[in-house]
């Protein structure tokens, strides 16, 4: 059992207000993962500033990280580092994987930065300093550990490619399987989460010219077990549940936002929620907004 938040916003006005919102939701889904968290926000100018790469990154202090790459802001986020510099991202991949070999990057892109973190959501949120968050969209997680250890590694989300990130409610019964295909065509993996193997799926078929809708619904004919999914790009905030449908959620959605939860309660601190359209989700079928 794991919690699952995301936000999605229509209306600019409300920007100011993400990360007070997100971090509002996540408090909601404390008990269904009080083992870890993490969070993918887009568009705050602190943690990605426009027109700059940015790479989030564990094992690495700021300090560490700047004396590596000369040029480079780093931001601290309680164990997350949150690096921005002006390159292009490949560039800066590439002169995180020379500097700092032994950091493993939890996310990329050019508007989204991932903090992660293990132990109590709401302490982890607060570390983070969320609440002061801006920005466009974020999803949350907070984990049960049940397929792999609680490690910061092992929070979600799952970002594997540029701007992309995925978090995850139940497990996938044949991630091992899928796991040694991919890594027969080269995917490498950060851990043993069967949540990154859906991540790395649906990120390689990203990069093969599908588009969102697609990838998912490639990842519900080749996926096993239980699961729902919040899936997000640079420009779209999309949602898919397994063909049984028994892990939770809901969606609300007004003119101003759209929003995923694992439970109502985590949907009710939204401002105009009593005019929001809230439906369940249906079975495998892939629900798709973009920016």
């Amino acid at each position: 059992m794991c919690g699952i938040v995301g936000l999605h916003l229509r209306e600019p006005s409300l920007e100011p207000r993400l990360g007070a919102l997100l971090t509002a939701m996540l408090g909601q889904v404390v008990e269904r993962g009080p083992d870890s968290a993490g969070v993918a926000v887009y568009g705050d100018p602190r943690l990605s500033p426009p027109g700059r790469a940015v790479v989030s990154l564990l094992g690495v202090s700021p300090a560490e990280a700047k004396a590596a790459l000369p040029g480079a802001v780093a931001v601290a986020a309680d164990v997350t580092t949150v690096v921005h510099a002006d390159l292009s991202i490949a560039d800066l991949l590439a002169a995180v994987s020379a500097a700092l070999p032994h950091a493993t990057v939890i996310g990329s892109g050019t508007e989204m930065a991932v903090l992660k973190g293990t132990g109590n959501p709401v302490q982890l949120a607060q570390s983070f300093g969320l609440a002061g968050v801006t920005g466009w969209q974020g999803v949350g997680h907070t984990r049960m550990a049940t397929e792999s250890a609680v490690t910061p590694e092992g929070a979600h989300p799952f970002s594997v490619g540029p701007g992309q990130c995925l978090v995850h409610n139940g497990s996938f019964a044949n991630h091992a399987t899928i796991r040694r295909e991919l890594r027969a065509q080269g995917v490498e993996f950060d851990s043993e989460n069967d949540s990154e193997v859906g991540a790395r799926f649906i990120a390689h078929q990203l990069e093969q010219g599908a588009e969102p809708e697609k990838a998912l619904r490639l990842l519900c004919e080749r996926f096993d077990g239980f699961y729902t999914l919040l899936v997000s790009t640079g420009d779209s905030f999309a949602v898919v549940r397994d063909a049984i449908a028994c892990k939770p959620a809901l969606v609300a959605e007004t003119d101003a936002w759209v929003a995923m939860a694992s439970e109502y309660r985590a949907l009710d601190v939204l401002p105009g929620i009593e005019n929001a359209r809230i439906f369940e989700p249906e079975p495998e079928e892939v629900y798709v907004w973009r920016r």
